[in-house]
Order: structure tokens, then C-alpha cells, then sequence
């Protein structure tokens, strides 16, 4: 009888494995992960910037006058018609004054604008948070599925030596060697899938963190805490950024009614003057004010933005605060399910791990035929897969609670 060398497919299968997967240097947490992202965000390389621009404009409310002053230099001369000698120089300086209440409503306007930029950046933290979750927990769960059918394949082998040595010994038939060969071929499969799986998660990873290491192995680093808290929005991003926007529409609403008008201005100068050729100068001085008559147009246009946004801003707020308790409550709901059915699903891998440890013996013994033994097998690895996998979900099931409650990765 022709011996079959059952350790070529075990052999294949890890070049291939070796060929098809990167170095995988597990070393980061959900929370690296996280600040390797937001430091490749725009938000996050223009913040100073931003918070410069809104500082800037606090102080220019902050000043006297709403405008730099002006210089007005006139000259007055009759030498193109009668030429006399007939010469007058005017200079002066024109400030603008503030419009009676928009001072205060312009420096409440920019200090609005100043908080608003905090709120912004922290709610594209929270949405980068999001993206960096989803990306681990898909590595995570990418991770396991390839260890399990790393297992698998292991498992397999094991069997498949067995069923060899005891075709050789005459106390199997060769259809029960080519059924121990489908299963060591699907182990196979399975790992090659698996593998595949796994670089496209660590792609995706690679793409929202911009980081060449990879999440650690969940037994070696603290997933995130569970949280205490409750959905609060004094402090959740998505309502603080909304409400910031509110904030600041209002204080433009406020600000566009005040802005009825353009800025009078006063005007301090000096005159020099003669009124024929031989005479002595005279100098006067010139004090005067403009007033703008009539309402600037500007401003209805300016205070119906305002009224818009304002609108817009506080109707988007009683969304938000619907959309997110209702999910809150949904990820609460979900977290109590798979928690239940974490334990389900270990107490199914112990009873499945002991009947499999029955069944190799008995097998073993030849008290028990090659089908059983492969269908308890499969049913073993499938409940070692739904256990490892609720384990998973759960930890997913707290990072995804902990979003749903706008708390960032810690």
C-alpha cells in the first residue's frame, strides 16, 4: 500500500501563510491608535491656527474703534484758470465709531466663535474616534478568525496523521482517508481566507492611522473600560459642537441688528490757506463727524444668515439629542445581549471541547467511526469560534457604548 505523506498539505499551507501575511507588529492600543490618527486630520494641523484667527478677532472687538483711522490730505489751487496764487492744504485723520451697543454684541460674537472652535475639534475627535474603533475591532476580529483556523488546520493535521497511520495499518478503509483529506483541505481554505482577511483589516487600519504597527493581541493590552456615566449633553461632543453653533448665530443675530447702519466717523484735521500770491498763510483747524444716513442693506442680509443659522443650528440640536439617546439605549441593549450570549457560548465550548476529548479517545480506541469523529470535530471548532468571538463582541460592544456616550478612547 502506497504511503501518503499527510505533512505536504501542513507544509503548504504555512508557506503559503508566510507569503501572503505582512509582518505584524502588534504594539498598538485603541488608544495610540487613536492619537496616531488624529495628528495625520486636518482639524488637528490647523487648530492653532484656528484658534489664532478667533483671538484675533476678540481682540479687534476689543479695541476703541471698530476701524483703523483714516488720513485725508485735500489741496485747493486756481494756478489751471486765473492764478492768483490762491492755495489751500487741508490734512486730517478720520476715526470710525462704534455704533451705539455693537462693541459688546461684536466682542460677545467673537468670544462665541472662540468657544465654538473647541467644540469643532472636539467633535471631529470624536468622529476620527469612531473610525479608529471600527477599524480595531474589524483587525480584532480579523486576528481571531485567523488564530481559530490556525487551530483548525492544526486540528486537522493531527487527524489526518492519525487516519494515515491507521490506513496503513489496514484498520481504515481509503474513503476514510479522503475524508480526513477534505477536512485537512478545508482547514486549509479556511486559513488562506482568514489570512486574506486579516491584510485587508490591517490595510484599512494602516489607512485611518497612518501607523505601520499593528493592535495588540487583546490578552496583552486592557481593552476600554466600561463606562458609568450617562449620556450628558454638557458634555458630549456632537451636542457641545451644535450647541456652540447655536451660540455663535445667535450672537451674529444679535450682532447683524446692531450693524443697522455703516459707522459714523469723526474727523480732526488742520487747514492752511492764502488767498493770493504775497500773502501770509492762515491756518485753522477742522473738527467734524459723518453720520450715515439711511439703513445699510447689508444688514437685513446679514441678520437673515444669522436667523437661518440659528434655526438650523437649534433644530439640528433636538435631532441630535434623539438620534443619540436612541442610540445609547441601543448599545446598551446590545451589550446586555451579547453579554448573555458570551456565556451561552462558553458554556457551549466546554461541553464541546469535552465531547471532542470523548470522541478523540474513543476514535483512537476505534470505538467510534471517522464521521462522528470529524462532525464533533467541526462542532468543537465552531463553538470555539462563537466563544472567542462573543468574548470579541462584548469588548467591541463596550468601545461602541462608550462612543454612543461621546467619550474618546482611553
Amino acid at each position: 500500500m502506497r504511503r501518503r505523506d499527510w505533512a505536504l498539505p501542513s507544509i503548504l499551507a504555512a508557506a503559503l501563510l508566510a507569503c501572503m501575511t505582512p509582518g505584524y507588529s502588534q504594539t498598538l492600543s485603541i488608544k495610540q491608535g487613536f492619537d496616531a490618527a488624529w495628528t495625520r486630520q486636518p482639524e488637528s494641523r490647523s487648530a492653532s491656527l484656528r484658534r489664532d484667527a478667533a483671538t484675533a478677532a476678540v481682540d479687534a472687538a476689543q479695541r476703541w474703534t471698530p476701524g483703523p483711522p483714516a488720513l485725508e490730505v485735500a489741496a485747493k489751487t486756481d494756478q489751471f484758470n486765473r492764478n492768483v496764487g490762491v492755495r489751500e492744504y487741508e490734512a486730517g485723520v478720520s476715526v470710525p465709531l462704534w455704533l451705539p451697543g455693537e462693541r459688546d454684541s461684536a466682542q460677545a460674537a467673537a468670544s462665541s466663535e472662540v468657544s465654538a472652535v473647541d467644540a469643532r475639534l472636539l467633535a471631529a475627535q470624536w468622529r476620527v474616534a469612531a473610525e479608529v474603533r471600527e477599524a480595531y475591532w474589524s483587525y480584532q476580529r480579523a486576528r481571531i478568525e485567523q488564530q481559530l483556523a490556525e487551530r483548525r488546520l492544526a486540528n486537522a493535521s493531527r487527524l489526518a496523521e492519525d487516519v494515515a497511520r491507521r490506513l496503513r495499518a489496514g484498520d481504515l478503509a481509503r474513503a476514510d482517508s479522503h475524508q480526513a483529506e477534505g477536512a485537512l483541505a478545508a482547514a486549509q481554505a479556511a486559513l488562506a481566507e482568514a489570512t486574506v482577511a486579516r491584510m485587508q483589516a490591517a490595510r484599512a487600519w494602516t489607512l485611518v492611522t497612518g501607523a505601520q504597527e499593528f493592535p495588540a493581541d487583546l490578552g496583552t493590552v486592557a481593552a476600554e473600560p466600561h463606562p458609568s456615566g450617562t449620556l450628558t449633553s454638557d458634555t458630549h461632543p456632537s451636542f457641545r459642537e451644535l450647541a456652540a453653533k447655536a451660540e455663535v448665530a445667535r450672537k451674529q443675530q444679535a450682532l447683524a441688528g446692531v450693524q443697522v447702519r455703516s459707522n459714523p466717523e469723526v474727523l480732526l484735521g488742520g487747514v492752511r490757506e492764502r488767498d493770493v500770491l504775497g500773502e501770509r498763510y492762515e491756518q485753522s483747524i477742522v473738527v467734524g463727524i459723518r453720520i450715515p444716513l439711511g439703513k445699510s442693506h447689508a444688514s437685513d442680509a446679514k441678520f437673515a444668515t444669522a436667523s437661518a443659522d440659528l434655526l438650523e443650528a437649534e433644530t439640528q440640536l433636538t435631532l441630535e439629542e434623539t438620534r443619540l439617546r436612541t442610540q445609547v439605549e441601543t448599545a446598551r441593549g446590545s451589550l446586555n445581549a451579547l453579554q448573555q450570549a458570551m456565556t451561552a457560548a462558553e458554556r457551549r465550548a466546554v461541553l464541546a471541547s469535552e465531547t471532542r476529548g470523548f470522541h478523540e479517545k474513543s476514535f483512537r480506541l476505534g470505538e467510534s467511526d471517522l464521521p462522528t469523529r470529524l462532525r464533533v470535530e467541526l462542532e468543537a471548532f465552531e463553538a470555539e469560534r462563537q466563544a472567542a468571538r462573543s468574548r470579541l463582541e462584548v469588548q467591541a460592544g463596550i468601545s461602541q457604548l462608550r462612543q454612543a456616550l461621546g467619550l474618546l478612547p482611553e
